[in-house]
């Protein structure tokens, strides 16, 4: 059998294709529950490859050490069935994930596409890792190598375009970027990561007010039964967050970012970093760092993957969790010896970062600037997007204000000026720095 998209499959049949198919227009558009419809799909066929396959990357894609058994599992099951060439690939790529090689995985999953561009599975598993990896150029040109085989009448077209919207972003191309991700949502309203695409763009380019209208005029789509709500409340958040608006920020943080108080890693991200934000501004949030810190603290010693070690660290040390904070470095540090993409991940940039962040919590903020300067540059080497990792720049200019070292914060200052030049914040850093010509 093959799949809507001209991919022969192995051990389908009829109704368990249907429900894959379902499964990965849920995943393309992160709503309803696509482990349970691909769950329904291996019930119907047992025998069916690429089910498993599927289920595998659902939980390696959440960066979690506790998804490895499933995906083990999973693994396991596909390799004892029959293949075709292109399942061989996925099970190559699998591989590469649950050893960590991360990108030997994008290699992998590279290959298939080569042969295959209408893989949607391995298109979107390799989008989601070049962000893991913050691959900006492989975000923009994976999607790009594809595109011409891809068109309207193609189910899953719209998750192509978001895909695309957002790799143009993380490239500063941002006029096709949101051409893109306006087309991706009008093709299917409920593509979330085409919606959040847009959202970087606006961000980016500093359009606080059309960005506060994106999000609302659409919430409709995006925020109901949808497990990437959180991240586009915390870019609705951001909006609020440009102009001052304190309050508007504490009541979504309270309300839908953090209401559920969710032990998924990427919601605890997104509340991490709006804390840490506020915590830059010297506004008080009280016992929500307690709560957040609390729902870290499982992973305190896992050393899994740097980029979210660094946001267990803001919230260990918003909460003066010390014990916590020095165990995360303990195992970060031991990270750096094993095999595995975060390794380098680590050594670069995630443990600079974490021990900034501990100096900061400390008032070390001489220290804070040493370690964030040099890795500012190249900070994409431990993932996210640059809305995720500027928070490495908020922290190393308040770190600079805080330590009377004017001549840095003016420099930044302008930097940020000149992206955002509205942005009180940035405007209020920039008058920071000005008594110092008074001075000379």
């Amino acid at each position: 059998m093959k799949d809507l998209r001209g991919n022969t499959v192995s051990g389908a049949d009829t109704a368990s294709l249907s429900l894959f198919e379902q499964a990965q227009a849920e995943l393309q558009c992160y709503v309803g529950d696509p482990v349970a419809t691909i769950d329904r799909a291996i019930a119907a066929a047992p025998r069916f490859t690429m089910a498993h396959l599927f289920k595998a990357y659902v939980f390696l894609a959440g960066t979690e050490a506790a998804g490895l058994p499933t995906a083990r599992d999973c693994r396991a099951a596909a390799v004892a069935l029959p293949t075709n060439a292109r399942e061989r690939q996925h099970i190559a790529a699998v591989d590469a994930l649950i050893a960590g090689e991360y990108d030997q995985a994008s290699e992998r999953l590279e290959d298939i596409l080569l042969d295959h561009p209408r893989d949607a599975l391995a298109l979107q598993i390799g989008h989601v890792f070049d962000y893991f990896r913050g691959d900006a150029r492989t975000l923009r040109d994976r999607v790009a190598r594809v595109l011409p085989e891809w068109s309207s009448e193609v189910p899953g077209y719209h998750a192509v375009l978001g895909m695309q919207a957002f790799g143009l972003e993380e490239c500063g191309e941002y006029g096709r970027a949101e051409e893109a991700g306006r087309k991706a949502v009008e093709l299917n309203p409920t593509d979330a990561w085409a919606h959040h695409a847009v959202a970087h763009v606006l961000e980016m380019q500093g359009r606080i007010g059309e960005g506060l209208a994106w999000m609302g005029s659409r919430q409709e789509y995006w925020a109901p039964r949808n497990f990437f709500a959180v991240h586009n409340w915390w870019h609705w958040a951001l909006f609020h967050l440009d102009r001052d608006e304190h309050t508007h920020v504490l009541d979504l943080y309270d309300g839908p970012i953090r209401e559920a108080t969710s032990k998924v890693v990427l919601d605890m991200i997104d509340a991490s970093a709006l804390l840490w934000r506020l915590h830059l501004r010297g506004i008080d949030v009280g016992a929500r760092w307690t709560e957040i810190a609390e729902s870290w603290a499982p992973l305190a010693q896992d050393g899994f993957y740097a980029f979210n070690d660094c946001h267990a660290m803001m919230a260990f040390v918003g909460a003066g969790r010390w014990d916590l904070a020095d165990a995360a470095l303990v195992a970060m540090a031991k990270s750096v010896e094993q095999p595995g993409s975060n390794a380098a991940m680590s050594e670069t940039v995630g443990l600079p970062v974490a021990r900034a962040l501990h100096a900061f919590g400390r008032g070390k903020y001489g220290t804070v600037i040493e370690l964030l300067r040099p890795v500012r540059t190249i900070a994409n080497r431990f993932g996210g997007s640059h809305a995720q990792r500027d928070l490495l720049d908020l922290t190393l200019i308040e770190a600079a204000c805080r330590d009377n070292q004017v001549s840095l914060v003016r420099a930044l200052a302008r930097e940020r000026l000149a992206a955002r030049p509205a942005s009180p914040l940035n405007q209020r850093y920039l008058k920071a720095a000005q008594p110092s010509r008074a001075a000379a």
